[in-house]
């Protein structure tokens, strides 16, 4: 059994084929699972102190930061970390759309990623409830009334939700099961996902297609990704000595008060270019709607995106810079969601939600049937000029598969 396991570990750790022309890129994946790992260890020693009790949440926040011996650092390590994991799952994320790696047969992959994703964004708005500050009791407020839009039941759904009433106590003793049973369900899904993963193989630079000579993940990659831990485990720690509180609101150290409302309602900075999408529609349901689709639309572009397009990005110069626009549309959501509701930010809002979408259901598409037809365009044109090549039934050279050699 032991021998088994290590061939297992040694499968997949240490003679794991790799391609060969992968960059740091690829680093963010090991990167996420690391940010997973930190909050599970900080989040299991700040529930040795944490009273989930909306009488106590509060003092037992304050009592872990100026009692505890080191809390104040696990604390602040636990909220950065979780800033972290976001930006390290965003831009795993946005390279698996620029190289194509929701492409089949990697959409179990895919699929699973996007899952993680969102149970990610599900444990931290729950999280984000606990401190029992200000802006946590309003901004739970705010979003679990967004349920109630679903017709004829949407109320009945928040009243289960709350265990009453009101967000109260039986709220908050809910929300921090939630946050600490979720991230063993999301470890679980990661290991799923990784597995899949070794089964089919990484995407590199050049195409979904692996034509390239492969290399052991040990020790070029091993190397490459430690690399890449350690930056992050600086910047962490410059969050957590120096600017432990630049990416938190300061409405959260004062207690909750339910007789007193913020003058502006936000999320964290992760959640804000979902919650301008949200916003940029009048009506509840509408906003509701279109902040469900702007997530589970990645669960939808591998059916709007060819399987047989698998020319690299370095060969595509248009959508190059249409995704560079949707990248820039996509950090200007980010800065709306944090604006007042008031104009010019909610037309800007209602535009930016537009091509966020536009992108995905219309771009995408039409920019692959006119690359794909330009460019073999280019080479059927070449080929006309050697007469030992068929113009009319030609394969794009991206395409031949790599010569295997016969097992003796």
């Amino acid at each position: 059994m032991i021998i088994k396991l290590l061939l297992k570990i040694k499968n997949h750790i240490v003679s794991y084929p790799t391609p060969a022309n992968i960059n740091n890129l690829w680093n963010f994946g090991f990167l996420s699972g690391v940010c997973l790992a930190i909050q599970i260890l900080t989040g299991i020693f700040l529930t040795m102190h944490y009273t989930p009790h909306i009488d106590s949440a509060f003092d037992s926040v304050e009592h872990i930061m100026r009692d505890v011996e080191y809390g104040w650092y696990i604390r602040y390590a636990h909220s950065n970390g979780a800033s972290l994991f976001f930006v390290c799952l965003y831009i795993h994320i946005g390279r698996g759309l620029y190289f194509k790696s929701y492409d089949f047969p990697r959409y179990a992959v895919w699929a699973t990623g996007v899952i993680i994703f969102l149970l990610t964004m599900l444990t931290a708005f729950v999280g984000y409830v606990l401190p029992w500050g200000q802006m946590s009791f309003w901004g739970a407020t705010v979003i679990t009334n967004l349920v109630s839009a679903i017709p004829v039941i949407g109320q009945e759904i928040v009243t289960w939700l709350w265990g009453g009433f009101s967000i109260n106590n039986a709220t908050l003793n809910r929300f921090f099961a939630i946050h600490f049973f979720m991230p063993f369900v999301i470890l679980g899904i990661v290991l799923v996902h990784l597995v899949l993963l070794h089964d089919i193989g990484s995407t590199n630079p050049s195409s979904n297609v692996n034509y390239l000579d492969n290399i052991k993940f040990y020790p070029y990659f091993i190397l490459k990704d430690f690399t890449s831990l350690l930056c992050l485990l600086f910047v962490l720690s410059f969050l957590i000595h120096f600017k432990p509180n630049m990416l938190g609101h300061p409405d959260n150290y004062i207690r909750a008060n339910p007789l007193v409302t913020p003058m502006h309602i936000v999320p964290e900075w992760y959640f804000l270019p979902f919650y301008a999408i949200l916003r940029s529609v009048p009506s509840k349901l509408g906003g509701v709607f279109l902040m469900i689709c702007a997530i589970l639309i990645l669960l939808v572009i591998p059916f709007l995106s060819s399987t047989l397009f698998k020319i690299p990005p370095r060969m595509r110069p248009l959508f190059r810079k249409v995704f560079w626009f949707f990248i820039a549309n996509f950090f200007l959501l980010g800065w709306l969601g944090g604006q007042p509701v008031e104009d010019p930010y909610i037309s800007l809002g209602q535009f930016s939600t537009f091509f966020y979408f536009f992108y995905f259901l219309v771009l995408i598409p039409l920019l692959e049937i006119y690359e794909t037809y330009l460019i073999k365009t280019i080479i059927r044109d070449i080929y006309d000029h050697h007469p030992k090549y068929n113009s009319n039934n030609f394969i794009l050279p991206w395409h031949i598969k790599p010569k295997t050699k016969k097992k003796k």
